[in-house]
């Protein structure tokens, strides 16, 4: 059963959060986010259900700081706040939450969103482990529309056979991408063509793709 831990210094919205998740998944809760950290390490749940606006140590911060150590910074964290807006909705996307989910919360779409996250970071543990890194790629190819794109981003994290990153381009699951290293001072290295396995932030302007290598004819940051 997959582990979810919720970090929220509401105890009777802990309660609901346990009571709509528990036929599912175990649930781990704290109240005091500054725990929140060494409950991860211990017990590397699957996911993370976070408050943004806490006592001594903000919602704000726990994400800054999950995302910055490599033993955490793949577990999705998922915001349920009572904080609304779209510049707070965007200051954690850019802290890397993977969704933000208002409260009162609408438990249904939660379940599924969680289901998805968390078939999603299965088959990521089953294929190979990556490592937060930052490299230029430019990407080619055909967006959900058919239109061709060419977009220069950069990775969040990579692996021997796959990467992460985001881009301003609509993308069908499943399609195949070129994929081309952004040489400094010299011509693009065309590294090889990858399959979109997982997409996040459909919904917004810039989603964030997980891709896996078909086939490398070139050199790739990692071996």
């Amino acid at each position: 059963m997959n582990t979810i831990l919720v970090v929220d210094d509401d105890e009777s919205m802990r309660r609901l959060i346990r009571l709509n998740l528990e036929d599912s998944y175990r649930v781990l809760e704290t109240g005091e986010p500054e725990d929140a950290l060494a409950l991860t390490l211990e017990h590397k749940p699957d996911a993370i259900l976070l408050d943004l606006r806490m006592p001594k140590y903000s919602g704000f911060e726990l994400c800054q700081t999950l995302a910055s150590f490599n033993a955490t910074q793949l577990i999705p964290v998922v915001i349920v706040s009572g904080e609304a807006g779209a510049r707070t909705k965007q200051l954690c996307k850019d802290l890397r939450a993977v969704d933000y989910f208002e409260k009162p919360v609408d438990f249904d779409a939660l379940r599924s969103r969680l289901a998805d996250l968390l078939r999603g970071r299965q088959r990521e543990r089953r294929s190979e482990v990556r490592v937060r890194l930052k490299v230029a790629i430019r990407l080619t190819g055909q967006d959900e529309s058919g239109q061709a794109f060419d977009v220069v981003t950069t990775t969040e994290n990579v692996g021997s056979n796959s990467f992460l990153c985001a881009c301003g381009v609509a993308i069908d699951g499943r399609a195949r991408i070129d994929v081309h290293l952004r040489l400094a001072g010299g011509p693009d290295d065309y590294v090889g063509q990858a399959i979109i396995v997982r997409s996040e932030w459909n919904e917004t302007h810039y989603p964030r793709y997980g891709c896996r290598f078909s086939e490398k004819t070139g050199t790739w940051v990692l071996h």
